[in-house]
């Protein structure tokens, strides 16, 4: 796990991935790990939320060296990480992956690279899917414009304009190292200082917004979250949009995330955009936005800490 570093030879960089019955995709990581960190200096530590199908063991077996903490509850991502780094050993930097991530070869180098080259803050690689498309992982912070953009142009068009869209999709922005107010949580290299300022994840958040909110916190304390485009990382994850209940979750936390931000009024006008959303999508037929709207619908619902139903527990690495 340990090479001789080229990037910055006091560079001691933290891997930290959440699994949860993540055996079939998580060797694929650790096959990764070493061509993707080459000449860097890292240890991993891996944080098991109480998997049924051996993922412990399967990551004991493939990397022996690595630290493995079985939390024996599946707590969700946020607490997952939360756990991973206070067993790790010490770092100057944390690289945040999903199991289901392959770093290329060189990554993580080019990413520690933009990350002394801009200072302190997040740094994120070009993420494509498995079949090869990119992935438009830039985001811009909530709005109530952007959730209206989003519900009547739908988030890829939206996007191309940035006072309406919350995704950024403008090629042109992927080709260049550019700076975004967050990023999907898939692959996120922290510098020490971004973590100690910011750090821990808020657990309230099991699924979805978690990655979010520590961006955007992390950007209000002078910690930016930056692109460096060389760095190439594949995902090979699914679509919450397939699960009802997944689709629902996310949507909650997104108007959670933006009440903790904003007073009632704004947060009023937020929810009813996004309600505009759900209800225009299930009124064509979406299972996934029908369980969304009907949840926004109760406002209990979003008094709660949105977690998976106890018949079915989520895998972590789902996204957006």
């Amino acid at each position: 796990m340990t090479t001789d570093p080229v990037a910055g030879s006091g560079d001691v960089v933290a891997v930290i991935v959440v699994t949860y019955n993540s055996a079939p995709v998580v060797p694929g990581l650790l096959d990764s790990l070493g061509p993707g960190l080459d000449g860097l200096r890292w240890h991993l530590t891996v944080a098991d939320n109480a998997s049924a199908d051996g993922t412990a063991d399967t990551v004991r077996q493939l990397m022996p060296e690595a630290r493995v903490v079985e939390t024996g509850r599946n707590g969700g991502y946020s607490a997952g990480i939360n756990a991973a780094i206070a067993a790790a050993q010490p770092f100057t930097a944390v690289l945040v992956l999903n199991p289901d991530i392959r770093l290329a070869p060189g990554c993580g180098r080019l990413l520690l690279d933009l990350l002394h080259r801009s200072g302190d803050g997040i740094v994120v690689p070009l993420v494509t899917m498995a079949d090869g498309s990119p992935e438009h992982t830039l985001r811009r912070e909530p709005t109530v414009l952007r959730a209206l953009g989003d519900a009547l142009l739908g988030a890829e068009r939206a996007g191309r304009f940035p006072l309406l869209g919350e995704v950024v999709t403008d090629p042109a922005t992927y080709q260049r190292e550019s700076s975004s107010d967050w990023a999907v949580g898939s692959a996120l290299l922290i510098s020490g200082r971004c973590w100690s300022a910011c750090a821990p994840w808020d657990e309230s958040f099991f699924l979805y917004s978690e990655e979010t909110d520590f961006a955007l916190r992390a950007r209000d304390a002078g910690f930016p979250t930056r692109l460096a485009p060389a760095a190439r990382a594949t995902h090979i994850g699914g679509d919450s949009r397939a699960a009802p209940w997944l689709w629902r979750m996310l949507t909650l936390n997104k108007v959670r995330l933006y009440r903790r931000r904003h007073g009632r009024l704004a947060t009023a006008a937020y929810w009813a955009a996004i309600l505009l959303r759900e209800l225009s999508r299930a009124a064509l037929g979406s299972p996934t936005s029908r369980a969304a709207a009907t949840a926004l619908l109760r406002p209990a619902t979003l008094r709660e800490v949105p977690g998976p139903p106890a018949d079915r527990p989520t895998a972590i690495g789902a996204t957006a």
